[in-house]
């Protein structure tokens, strides 16, 4: 097996890791009202799993996030070059990044670094601290509203499915845990990008957060809604770390490249 081939088998635990988080997330919401997002999905997958958990974990965001960043920059998904193509790019940069950063902190968890906090929080802390930073942060929540409706066009038009092998993507309840899954991850990135813009407005980066901050700021029965939406995310994710098709990252002709070059 060449370098190409297992980073993409690597990408597939990746897929599992994301389903297992997102399992995580929606399971506390709806069993015991617990808010949380990725990060702290990890904490709480690391507190119970030990080391090895939180190995796997990190090896699998790692060539999850290696994969989207080369998703953005060498377009292997084939996105094409329009502005459709070149939003659904930018969106794959931005899940590398965010996905990586989700490694490092298993890794960090590992060496028994505890987690800092809400991310989105700390960034609009960070941005309100510089000159003009409320224009930072409502530039921010425009990005996260950006990628709400993006997910929320894939729950709708259901493009999401030309990724599977056609075969599983007929199936109904992989159509319908994809929508789900898409429709509520739309609804907290909308939610988000409302609390991070309101606290550029007010200048309180209080204000402001991630999945954490809106599950805690919905009110019920839509923090259950949402849960259950979540929990369909995970299981879409297994379903594409089994049967996405994934083209392989050309890592090998960068090593030569690499290798020729010494």
């Amino acid at each position: 097996m060449n370098a190409s081939s297992r980073l993409t088998a690597l990408t597939r635990i990746g897929f599992a890791t994301r389903g297992l988080l997102y399992l995580v997330i929606a399971l506390l919401i709806l069993r015991t009202g617990r808010a949380e997002d990725p990060s702290g999905a990890i904490e709480y997958l690391g507190q119970g799993g030990g080391q090895v958990l939180l190995g796997v974990i990190a090896t699998g965001l790692t060539a999850y996030g290696i994969w989207r960043l080369a998703d953005a920059t060498l377009d292997i998904e084939r996105h094409g070059s329009d502005r459709k193509g070149a939003m659904e790019r930018a969106g794959a940069g931005v899940s590398g990044a965010i996905h990586l950063l989700l490694a490092w902190q298993a890794v960090q968890l590992m060496r028994g670094v505890a987690s800092s906090g809400d991310g989105t929080q700390e960034g609009a802390r960070t941005a309100m601290q510089l000159p003009g930073g409320w224009a930072l942060v409502l530039l921010g929540a425009l990005v996260l509203a950006a990628l709400g409706a993006v997910q929320l066009a894939k729950a709708a038009k259901g493009s999401f499915l030309r990724y599977l092998e056609p075969a599983v993507a007929k199936q109904p309840w992989v159509q319908w845990s994809g929508r789900a899954g898409y429709a509520a991850r739309g609804l907290v990135f909308l939610i988000s990008g409302y609390l991070l813009a309101r606290a550029g407005i007010e200048e309180q980066a209080a204000e402001a957060g991630g999945m954490q901050r809106v599950l805690s700021w919905l009110t019920s029965p839509f923090d259950l809604i949402v849960g259950m939406g979540l929990l369909a995310f995970g299981l879409f994710s297994l379903v594409e770390a089994r049967y996405r098709q994934l083209h392989d990252v050309p890592v090998d002709g960068a090593i030569r490249r690499a290798t020729s070059w010494r």
